[in-house]
């Protein structure tokens, strides 16, 4: 059985549906809306069936809402799937609506995504850790960077965690490559914060919190959380969810944290619904507001559900690498627990599968406003 997980298919999403697309010249900025820069949404497309202008849109929307930021996943075969030529058909779509809608960017570069690396274009390989090239990637996000003014947080590494459960022998060689990134990057851009990812839920579940404080390198350290088991079944209630929350603090005493992509699903296949949901998004913002300055950002996850089913596919490529994106350790080989994820993910959106607002949404714009 060979199934990855689709957790972060926002980025894949749009990709594959406007692929020759260059900037749209009419789209205008929105300049009446008051953003707040440290609270973001992962703006994600409802189907697979999208055009410009229901795209336009959902931007739009997303926007009213108050956020300052949106997530957006770049992969490096995508981007220079030829040494030194640089694609950016594709990338300038993304980052288009959000300049067009005063949005800044947290972007995430897989170098790791969980159990995997990559994916790599074709000309590097599949290297391991220590064969990556620290220049070769230094001038990959430089190139990403120099483009794209609006990002102001990079995520090299998401769900890191997972990479290193069994091979805890490799954080030295990740670290050597981190900080030498870090570094040249740095001068280059010394405004950009850049960080490493890893999913709360499993370092909990798991305990993997010294891999976080091995690798809680740069300017920041972000997590995912989803308030589940590793069967992923919901079993916490929100307030419970907000002390897991709370013991990032514990883990992470001297840093800046921020919350990558913070979720709840309503789904009842995985014990959720639209009253828990809403409660938890009331305590995500209570965390936020008591730790306001200890925190980089809060990116919710995400804006629209997804049909049920299309969470997860057969073997998810990007180009022709395949990679596992938003599971990772958690996942293990189970039909059962990748099931559940699937509803989880598919259900984790403010907008069901019939474009119905759930009640959070209302919720999500009026916690904005009141710190605002």
């Amino acid at each position: 059985m060979d199934k990855k997980i689709l957790g972060l298919s926002v980025g894949i999403a749009v990709i594959a549906i406007i692929t020759l697309v260059l900037i749209t010249p009419n789209l205008q900025p929105i300049t009446s809306q008051k953003h707040n820069e440290k609270i973001g949404l992962v703006i994600n497309t409802p189907n697979s069936s999208i055009t410009l202008k229901d795209l336009n849109q959902i931007y739009s929307d997303a926007s009213s809402t108050g956020i300052g930021r949106s997530n957006v996943y770049l992969f490096w075969n995508i981007v220079e799937p030829v040494k030194g030529e640089f694609n950016w058909e594709q990338s300038d779509v993304l980052m288009s609506f959000n300049k067009n809608n005063d949005l800044k960017v947290t972007l995430f570069f897989s170098v790791i995504n969980g159990e995997t690396l990559g994916p790599f274009p074709n000309w590097i390989g599949k290297p391991s850790l220590n064969a990556i090239g620290e220049d070769r990637l230094v001038n990959v996000l430089d190139a990403i960077l120099s483009r794209y003014d609006i990002i102001d947080t990079v995520v090299i590494a998401g769900e890191t965690e997972s990479q290193f459960r069994y091979y805890e022998q490799n954080i030295p060689v990740y670290k050597e490559l981190f900080n030498g990134v870090y570094a040249k990057l740095k001068e280059k851009h010394p405004d950009v914060k850049i960080g490493n990812a890893f999913a709360l839920h499993n370092v909990l579940n798991k305990n993997l919190e010294h891999v976080v404080t091995d690798l809680a390198l740069g300017d920041f350290v972000a997590f995912s959380y989803f308030p589940v088991d590793n069967l992923n079944d919901i079993v916490k209630t929100p307030q419970e969810a907000k002390e897991d929350l709370q013991k990032i603090f514990e883990i992470i005493p001297d840093k800046k944290i921020g919350l990558f992509e913070i979720s709840w699903s309503t789904s009842d296949f995985v014990g959720g619904n639209n009253t828990s949901q809403k409660m938890f998004l009331e305590k995500s913002f209570e965390f936020y507001k008591e730790n306001e300055s200890k925190m980089e950002f809060l990116t919710w996850y995400r804006q629209y559900d997804r049909p049920v089913g299309t969470c997860v596919v057969e073997k998810s490529e990007i180009g022709n690498a395949t990679i596992s994106i938003g599971g990772g350790s958690s996942l293990g080989t189970s039909e059962y627990v990748i099931e559940r994820l699937s509803h989880y993910i598919c259900s984790s959106g403010f907008v069901d599968v019939n474009g119905i607002p759930k009640p959070s949404w209302n919720e999500f714009k009026n916690q904005i406003e009141m710190i605002n």
